[in-house]
């Protein structure tokens, strides 16, 4: 009903000139946006439904476009697979990246940069992507490189602050955090975090030179060596030539 009381206009007859259609341009095809297109598809597949859930005939689905499509643009599954997980490694790149300013606070201020660096573990897509890609890495070595770019960049970063032992250590302990982000609902709680990577980013080393975060400390024991207390320092004088005869009357004890 018209809000102004007036009847609604009829709608004008349709002239002879209107129904003349302009023959429509065809559309400029674009193979490297049909490319972008398979490609983000299967990255998606990916992160979702891990590897083994691509197919041509999925990626096509999630992409929307002819099954051809995907042969045309890729010579093998194979090697679609391939670049989907260059594509995913790449925006892992860039989330490391951003994380590269916040690297020095992390003896400073563990606290804060705990919070800039593993903020992506709330977000589902870039873990997931992780996990991917350490999981292709595991059983495919021809792909191992691309899931070790993550870690060996960050090793790389953290290095020049705490020398390359406890950046291996740290790199390793955010793997497990990030698998344990992908089982659980919820990642770990940041203070424990926090509280891990202060530990290995001060964990005492043997000394090496070479290392700018190294300290002196005890060697590790090998698998020779004694159990000893580590509550109770020994005193030098006190410990027992193993070739010298031990006094029997220290061992029968008080009469």
């Amino acid at each position: 009903m018209s809000t102004n009381g007036c009847r609604p206009a009829r709608p004008l007859r349709r002239t002879r000139e209107a129904t003349v259609t302009t023959p429509a341009t065809p559309r400029r095809r674009d193979p490297e946006a049909r490319r972008r297109e398979i490609l983000a598809a299967a990255a998606e597949l990916i992160v979702e439904d891990g590897v083994a859930a691509l197919t041509h005939r999925a990626i096509a689905a999630r992409a929307g476009v002819p099954l051809g499509s995907t042969t045309q643009h890729f010579a093998s599954i194979d090697a679609l697979r391939e670049a989907a997980l260059q594509q995913l490694s790449d925006e892992i790149d860039e989330e490391l990246a951003a994380m590269e300013p916040h690297l020095r606070d992390l003896i400073a201020d563990p606290d804060r940069a705990t919070r800039d660096l593993l903020g992506y573990l709330h977000e589902t897509r870039v873990v997931q992507a992780d996990i991917a890609l350490m999981t292709t890495g595991v059983t495919d070595a021809r792909l191992r490189p691309l899931a070790l770019r993550w870690s060996d960049r960050l090793i790389e970063m953290l290095s020049p602050h705490i020398g390359p032992a406890r950046a291996v250590a740290i790199a390793a302990y955010i793997d497990g955090v990030t698998v344990h982000a992908g089982l659980h609902e919820h990642p770990l709680p940041h203070h424990e975090i926090a509280a891990a990577l202060r530990a290995l980013a001060a964990m005492p080393l043997d000394g090496d030179p070479g290392d700018p975060g190294s300290v002196p400390g005890p060697p590790w024991p090998t698998a020779g060596d004694p159990p000893q207390d580590p509550g109770r320092a020994q005193d030098p004088e006190q410990q027992q030539d193993p070739e010298q005869p031990q006094d029997p009357e220290r061992l029968q004890g008080p009469r």
